[in-house]
């Protein structure tokens, strides 16, 4: 089992750093639900489908993320608060290449 260090900045501003597990097949929502890091029924609305952009980040380190999908980006353009940072939580897969990754979760909408 490898587990990584994240960060992850709530919708208040504090600053949680966080150990996530890279063998259990987890997205970044997953890891923000799993620590409790925003309300119960804020995020991840469609369960992890990129149909609903509650998982809306921004990513603050320089990490090589995923190529963005069509779906994804189709959601990103329909979203609030979008920056050219922006990415979907539910399509950053904890791996060990994302040790170290650092975000801040969106404005609630």
């Amino acid at each position: 089992m490898i587990d990584i260090t994240i960060t992850i900045i709530d919708r208040q501003g504090v600053s949680h750093e966080i150990n996530a597990p890279t063998d259990m097949n987890m997205n970044l929502m997953e890891v923000v639900k799993s620590y409790e890091l925003a309300p119960e029924g804020t995020i991840g609305v469609c369960g992890g489908m990129a149909m609903c952009a509650s998982c809306q980040c921004y990513v603050e380190s320089g990490h090589q993320l995923p190529v963005i999908s069509d779906d994804e980006e189709a959601m990103l353009s329909e979203a609030f608060n979008v920056k050219t940072t922006s990415r979907l939580g539910c399509q950053i897969q904890m791996n060990p290449e994302m040790d170290g990754l650092k975000v801040e979760l969106a404005p609630e909408c």
